[in-house]
C-alpha cells in the first residue's frame, strides 16, 4: 500500500539534496536515513555498555584498594596499643 504524505517545500528540498542519483526516490532517501538512525542508536548503546563496563572495573579496583587499605589500618590499630 502506498500512502501519500505532505511535506513542506524545505523538507522536500532537503530530501532532494540527499539523493545520491536523480532516479532515487524520497522513499529510498528516508529508508537510508532510518538505517543511519538505527546504526547510530546501536553504536550509542554499545558505547554506553562499554562505558558502564569500564566504570564497573574502576569500581571493583577501588573496592579492592580500599579492602587492602582497610586491612592495613586494622593492623596499625592492633599494633598501636590504642
Amino acid at each position: 500500500m502506498i500512502t501519500t504524505i505532505q511535506l513542506r517545500d524545505n523538507i522536500k528540498d532537503a530530501l532532494g539534496r540527499m539523493k545520491e542519483n536523480p532516479r532515487e526516490s524520497f522513499e529510498d532517501v528516508i529508508l537510508k536515513l532510518l538505517k543511519i538512525a538505527e546504526e547510530q542508536k546501536r553504536k550509542q548503546e554499545d558505547l554506553i555498555i562499554e562505558g558502564y563496563k569500564e566504570m564497573a572495573e574502576d569500581s571493583l579496583r577501588i573496592c579492592n584498594e580500599f579492602k587492602y587499605a582497610d586491612a592495613e589500618i586494622e593492623c596499625e590499630w592492633n599494633d598501636g596499643n590504642l
